[in-house]
């Protein structure tokens, strides 16, 4: 028998969700082959469609999130839209939802609920708090997130917090939604088994913050906030040079002797007892900072660049986002993709895990209940039925 070129060929997915976690997790499950049926609201469909305008008057959220995706606007608390999504979810193989607390068990399409209903289902359940324990009817959103589980006491300056500058914690909960899916759906082909699929968005990240939270229960404190620099490694951070800045990286004893002789000039400051491990240069940084500054300061970009190569010293530039667009590594990979949006074509990055003679799936972005009327018709509605459906405001 043939295998399918795409993994996921065969296995549809049908989703309630919203925002970034769980439209994430589905993506890469589209990404992989799989039919993904996006349900939104007739009233506007998920919110994150309006988070802004920037893509051909789309949200760029939306059009990076929801690729390949099939859009069914569908009222699922009223009678008849309970009956199509019941149809959906008898044909389908995975359900995931990231509905607000409460709401999955109301709408009668929670885990246990799925369990009995549709033994076959994987049910994947995105959640803030977790669906039980003292938070589980609480609102979470990403940012609120990163506060309650420290990772905004770590980022920042000393003088300054601020928040990582991208979903961190819904793109953590997307991601292990996405294995978890994975892992229970090869649970499913190879044993029979059919396992149910939760993560938390406080929970993913609290995973993401392990060094620090072991850094903090047993050192001496929580790693101080210092900006572009590492916390806890030196020398790891931004220098300036002539031209602009450079970002070095010393990981271990031998870049630490090669970089003293080659770029600090003196192969004996290794051994000065100031900066003789890692746990001393951290405590040093100032001094040490301060030899750095110096042996950069007069070089420019290029000349810095070849002396740290030399040195087998990584470093890169500090690089707006219009420069990593332009990046020669993704230049020279050919990872960018066209991938349309209604009204227009993006550029869209090819999924980074390469699968040898698989090409990913990179469809369209789906305009909101672009794909109702066929997805009914596959239901068996007639056209009369649709139209009526519509006029009550179920579709």
């Amino acid at each position: 028998m043939s295998i399918p070129a795409l993994p996921l060929h065969g296995i549809t997915v049908v989703s309630l969700e919203q925002a970034v976690a769980a439209p994430f997790a589905t993506r890469q499950l589209a990404d992989l082959g799989a039919r993904v049926i996006k349900i939104e609201r007739p009233d506007g469909g998920d919110f994150a469609r309006g988070y802004d305008e920037a893509v051909h008057g789309h949200s760029s959220y939306f059009v990076w999130l929801n690729r390949s995706k099939e859009s069914l606007t569908l009222d699922v608390k009223s009678a008849p839209g309970q009956i199509i999504l019941g149809e959906l979810l008898d044909r389908a193989d995975v359900f995931v939802q990231n509905l607000g607390p409460g709401a999955a068990a109301r709408l009668g399409v929670d885990a246990p609920a799925l369990a009995r209903s549709h033994p076959r289902l994987i049910p994947c359940t995105v959640s803030g708090w977790g669906t039980d324990g003292p938070w589980a009817d609480r609102k979470a959103y990403d940012l609120l997130v990163q506060c309650e589980t420290g990772l905004l006491s770590l980022t920042g300056t000393p003088a300054h917090m601020a928040k990582v500058g991208i979903s961190v914690a819904d793109i953590a909960a997307g991601m292990y939604a996405y294995s978890g899916v994975l892992t229970a759906l090869l649970q499913r082909a190879t044993t029979g088994t059919v396992m149910t699929v939760e993560v938390s968005l406080f929970e993913a990240l609290a995973e993401w913050m392990g060094s620090p939270a072991y850094y903090t229960r047993y050192g001496a404190g929580q790693p101080a906030r210092t900006g572009a620099e590492h916390a806890t490694i030196a020398p790891y951070g931004p220098y300036d040079i002539a031209d602009g800045t450079v970002l070095l990286a010393v990981q271990n004893e031998r870049e630490w002797r090669s970089l003293c002789a080659t770029v600090l000039g003196d192969a004996a400051i290794a051994d000065d007892p100031r900066f003789g491990s890692n746990a001393a240069r951290v405590a040093h940084r100032t001094e040490l900072n301060g030899l750095l500054r110096a042996a950069l300061a007069d070089l420019d970009a290029a000349a810095a660049g070849a002396l740290l190569d030399r040195a087998g010293i990584a470093n890169a530039r500090i690089n707006q986002v219009r420069d990593f667009l332009d990046h020669p590594v993704l230049a020279g990979r050919d990872r960018w993709r066209p991938v349309g949006v209604p009204g227009g074509t993006v550029a869209a990055l090819r999924p980074p895990v390469d699968l040898a003679g698989v090409e990913p799936v990179m469809g369209p972005v789906p305009a909101l209940g672009e794909h109702t009327d066929a997805i009914l018709r596959e239901l068996g509605r007639s056209d009369t039925t649709i139209t009526a459906l519509r006029h009550q405001a179920v579709v």
